[in-house]
């Protein structure tokens, strides 16, 4: 088993946000638990190719996007004002919601900026914790005490 502290948990949810899944991948090393990037033209060291299949590495697969959409439903939900909840609520609609969520935030409700982020990287933390539980890389007590420890911050 890994030690969760010494574990970038940051760098695992970028990770698993990570969508772009053609023509690279994220790996761990289930014995140190560094994470590495690997691309078909360079490999693990940015110079040598290296088939995937030849590394003794744990992929990091990405999460489908309703994962990461489900947090701007559930920050807009949360806000104590409405009518904002409503207006987040409203663009997130359709395609490109992602985008336009990022882009109201940041031209129409900048002061949430701080909130939001505080609110994606607690739940991001606690994905990877899950994503090392799930793929046995650290133990389920270990997992459970980082959920507690970590939850959503409190929104305006």
């Amino acid at each position: 088993m890994l030690d969760l502290s010494r574990l970038d948990l940051e760098e695992i949810a970028t990770a698993l946000e990570d969508q772009t899944y053609y023509d690279h991948r994220w790996l761990i090393d289930p014995r140190t638990g560094e994470i590495l990037f690997w691309t078909t033209d360079g490999g693990v060291d940015g110079r040598t190719p290296v088939d995937l299949d030849d590394l003794d590495l744990v992929g990091i697969d990405p999460l489908p996007s309703s994962v990461w959409y489900r947090d701007m439903v559930d920050f807009a939900e949360g806000i104590s004002d409405a009518a904002v909840g409503r207006r987040l609520a409203r663009a997130i609609q359709g395609r490109g919601a992602f985008r336009r969520f990022k882009n109201t935030l940041h031209e129409e409700y900048p002061h949430l900026l701080p909130a939001w982020h505080a609110f994606r990287d607690a739940r991001s933390r606690r994905r990877a914790v899950e994503w090392l539980v799930d793929n046995s890389l650290i133990d389920d007590e270990t997992g459970e005490r980082c959920m507690v420890e970590h939850p959503d911050p409190d929104l305006p």
